[in-house]
């Protein structure tokens, strides 16, 4: 979806801007609505909004419309005719497995998935066919530790397994093909994205606060060969202190989320160093615990913070566009305690992970129906469009 250039600079305060909104609501008020150090909002449970949830809010344009919330199996399973009968007859609620400690999610073709640190799994939510599976939970490819997920055009799942320090790579019915690392290769692996051909895999090493591995390895990924590093430890350009995951975008850039120095870094394809956006703080554009970052057909880029309870959409130049969500402990629709996952499909929808509240929240774009694109029910035997 295409959203224009906003005149919001990155140092404009937050009653200025009235283009960015969280829960529905203009934020026309003060600066630490965004910050980390916000109050988080009181109440005693999720509360449905009225009417259709939409960001901005009015008078501002709708750019998207919060569809739904996954948070277990029961969300996207489709009764067949004896448990549909059953729980008729009963009043029994339908039962599912609950995500646990989400982590980072990944879609292809309405089929999410989703890491589970303390389940030690990847979950599967398969909305077109209404079933849920779970991956690297049986031999020969036991995870132990997923953090990091992406996937390819063919629909192959990588996931970085922080304990064991390998990528696993899963044909896109969970079906284990190979693993790429180990701990000669890796410090601290914490994310993974892979070129839309598949050819190359980029693995986020995170280093830590004693080592000097803050870095991006890329590897081959058929033969897993090592094939160069981006970056080392600095806070100059092209320097990481504690990065934490990366998106290839439209432009076939890569946008790396360099945490410790509070900024988005952007390096061409070839692994050299182009230009970054970001700094600490609390006021639009700034970032004060960047976590996961994705990007979409249109170019834009998504980066969440934990510290903020949302996510800001910029444009390729790094200009922030708006932001959705906000702190509360309610963890109603676009309400966060502790987000840190996020994943835009080919039609424009964003899934964004909160551990606190474990569950996958779904924003559509305004301008594309309920009924439309990857994330529709679908009658058997039709099959993913």
């Amino acid at each position: 979806m295409k959203m224009p250039r906003t005149t919001v600079s990155r140092r404009t305060p937050l009653h200025l801007a009235r283009l960015v909104s969280t829960l529905g609501i203009a934020v026309t008020c003060t600066l630490t609505t965004l910050s980390g150090c916000a109050p988080i909002s009181e109440g005693s449970g999720p509360v449905a909004p009225a009417g259709p949830l939409v960001f901005p809010s009015p008078p501002d344009e709708p750019r998207f419309v919060f569809e739904r919330t996954i948070s277990s199996s029961a969300d996207v399973e489709v009764d067949n005719s004896d448990d549909a009968f059953r729980r008729l007859v009963t009043g029994a609620s339908r039962a599912g497995y609950f995500l646990t400690k989400p982590y980072a999610v990944a879609v292809h073709k309405g089929r999410i998935f989703v890491s589970d640190t303390a389940e030690h799994a990847v979950k599967v939510f398969d909305i077109p066919s209404g079933k849920y599976f779970t991956i690297g939970d049986t031999e020969p490819a036991t995870l132990a530790k997923p953090l990091g997920l992406d996937v390819d055009r063919a629909g192959r799942l990588y996931v970085a397994d922080a304990t064991l320090k390998m990528i696993f790579i899963f044909d896109r019915d969970g079906k284990f093909l190979r693993k790429i690392g180990g701990n000669n290769l890796f410090d601290r692996i914490s994310s993974v994205t892979v070129d839309p051909s598949g050819r190359r895999i980029y693995v986020v090493d995170i280093g830590g606060v004693k080592s000097e591995n803050h870095r991006i390895r890329v590897f081959d990924t058929v033969t897993g060969q090592h094939v160069m590093d981006i970056g080392k430890r600095g806070s100059g350009p092209g320097e990481f202190n504690l990065p934490r995951d990366m998106a290839i975008g439209k432009d076939g850039r890569l946008y790396v989320v360099d945490g410790g120095n509070f900024r988005v870094q952007i390096f061409n394809a070839d692994g050299s160093y182009r230009d970054s956006f970001g700094s600490v703080g609390r006021q639009l554009g700034n970032f004060a615990r960047p976590k996961e970052i994705a990007t979409d057909n249109e170019g834009n880029v998504y980066v969440a913070d934990a510290a903020f309870g949302n996510f800001q959409i910029f444009n390729a130049d790094g200009e922030l566009l708006m932001f959705i969500g906000n702190r509360s402990e309610r963890g109603g629709p676009a309400e966060y305690i502790l987000p840190s996952g996020i994943a835009v499909d080919d039609d424009g929808r964003i899934y964004f992970v909160d551990q606190w509240f474990a569950k996958i929240d779904v924003f559509r774009p305004y301008n594309l129906a309920p009924n439309q694109g990857f994330l529709v029910r679908r009658a058997p035997g039709t099959g993913a469009r």
